[in-house]
């Protein structure tokens, strides 16, 4: 991987996309370090505990890196472009007048693109007025989130209290149209995919606070200085990581190839064919798509839970069973994931093309005729391979939950408790790292392709 960054920083014209594309990082890390106006948020931000919290909250702390913890200009970073994208991905497959545009070439992908825009605006809005609710009902520090108030010291009312509001989720609202904007740049005159990027971005900018709490000295911070049952829990939770990544790795590169014997035919004097090849099939086709946007369809609820103050015994019911803690929430993530496996896999690939590809190219797969059998046998191998890689892909994303949840009832019982007498846990994302991961093999692999081409001498040369 290293390798491949140097050799592509030898190339000038990559060497600009790199340097671009880091450019927009940086203004995408600064404006989630300045704050919104009108509020006052101390030391530890909005959530009570970033590391041990299991909630929406954390979350989305975690997709943003930290920017909605401290109440930034870019608090809701890139979420509301991926529920919009969703959110047009379903409607394309279910309204005709949709999918007409998808299949009208470059300028109806260009007018669904368009019309993603509004509604990622419309998004932003909506999760920007509940985050200002969420501000003013005071957060989860209790009343340390207070607005502005006046020269007597008491809280705007009123006109300017309205004001206020406005401005906060103008603000807001903005920042998403913003981070959304910088996304669409990398992917013009940039490296990788945007939306992507600024994901890894973020989650990688959490990484020297959790190597803080992780080996921190003060027994109130450190996972390792507090001894006991923590130590091996802390090298467990290592000794895990590592093997998800490894595991990641290999399951981005597993593959399965479907035989292609190509016939002979002669055209003019020369013939042509009679070669064997393959059609690869990535076991994990879709990426970390499934795994980002079965996430972001978990989080509606609890983005809606942010407009209620004290919601009623059967709505907090409901909206406990979108909480990582809850059994109910695992059973549907998983679903979720295989879902959106299978709704990338028939976008990505059609059987019935594949077969009437090889059959006009001379070619036929061993032991099937061309035309339908042949097109029922690759729709057998898809729907296979596809579940198979979601059910791999969910492993991946349940299984640091699951340790999450084992480990506090390991710490329960061993009565394990921080010296301020509150329990707590080692947590474990599984998304993020399906997302640090994904991220990097893509990005690598792009740089790869493009290297080839700018070194592929053509006839001429």
């Amino acid at each position: 991987m290293l390798q491949t960054i140097i050799n592509a920083w030898k190339i000038a014209d990559l060497r600009k996309k790199i340097l671009f594309t880091a450019f927009i990082l940086l203004v995408f890390r600064v404006g989630s370090a300045i704050t919104i106006p009108f509020v006052n948020i101390g030391d530890g931000g909005i959530i009570a505990d970033t590391m041990n919290d299991s909630s929406f909250l954390a979350y989305l702390n975690m997709m943003t890196g930290e920017a909605f913890n401290y109440a930034t200009i870019l608090a809701m970073s890139i979420t509301p472009y991926i529920n919009s994208s969703i959110i047009m991905q379903l409607l394309t497959v279910a309204i005709p007048a949709l999918e007409r545009l998808q299949k009208e070439g470059e300028e109806g992908r260009k007018k669904i693109a368009t019309i993603t825009r509004y509604v990622t605006i419309g998004l932003g809005l909506m999760q920007s007025t509940a985050y200002y609710f969420y501000l003013r009902n005071g957060g989860q520090q209790g009343n340390q989130l207070l607005l502005a108030a006046n020269a007597a010291g008491d809280p705007y009312t009123g006109f300017w209290a309205v004001l206020q509001a406005i401005t906060i989720i103008a603000v807001l609202t903005a920042g998403a149209g913003l981070t959304m904007w910088l996304g669409e740049r990398i992917n013009v005159n940039g490296i990788g995919n945007g939306v992507s990027i600024l994901l890894f971005a973020g989650i990688v900018a959490r990484i020297p606070t959790l190597a803080t709490r992780l080996y921190s000295p003060d027994p109130k911070v450190g996972y390792i200085s507090r001894g006991g049952v923590w130590i091996p829990l802390a090298l467990l939770a290592g000794v895990a990581l590592l093997a998800i990544v490894a595991f990641i790795v290999w399951m981005d590169n597993a593959e399965r190839r479907i035989p292609v014997q190509y016939t002979k035919h002669v055209v003019g004097r020369k013939m042509y064919g009679g070669q064997s090849s393959h059609i690869p099939i990535k076991v994990n086709m879709g990426g970390v798509m499934p795994v980002i946007f079965a996430s972001s369809i978990l989080s509606l609820p609890p983005t809606v839970q942010l407009f209620i103050r004290e919601p009623s015994a059967g709505l907090k019911k409901f909206f406990d069973v979108f909480s990582q803690s809850n059994p109910w929430y695992l059973l549907i993530y998983f679903v979720l994931i295989i879902g959106f496996a299978y709704f990338y896999s028939s976008i990505q690939y059609d059987p019935v093309e594949m077969s009437n590809n090889i059959r006009n190219n001379h070619g036929a797969i061993p032991g099937y005729r061309p035309g339908e059998p042949t097109a029922n046998y690759i729709r057998k191998i898809l729907s296979r391979i596809t579940l198979l890689g979601a059910l791999l892909l969910s492993v991946v994303a349940l299984w640091p939950i699951a340790f999450s949840l084992l480990s506090t009832q390991i710490i329960a019982w061993a009565k394990a408790s921080s010296a301020a007498g509150e329990s707590m846990t080692i947590s474990m994302g599984g998304t993020s790292v399906i997302i640090m991961v994904g991220v990097a093999l893509e990005t690598v692999k792009q740089l790869e392709s493009q290297m080839m081409l700018r070194h592929y001498k053509g006839f001429l040369d």
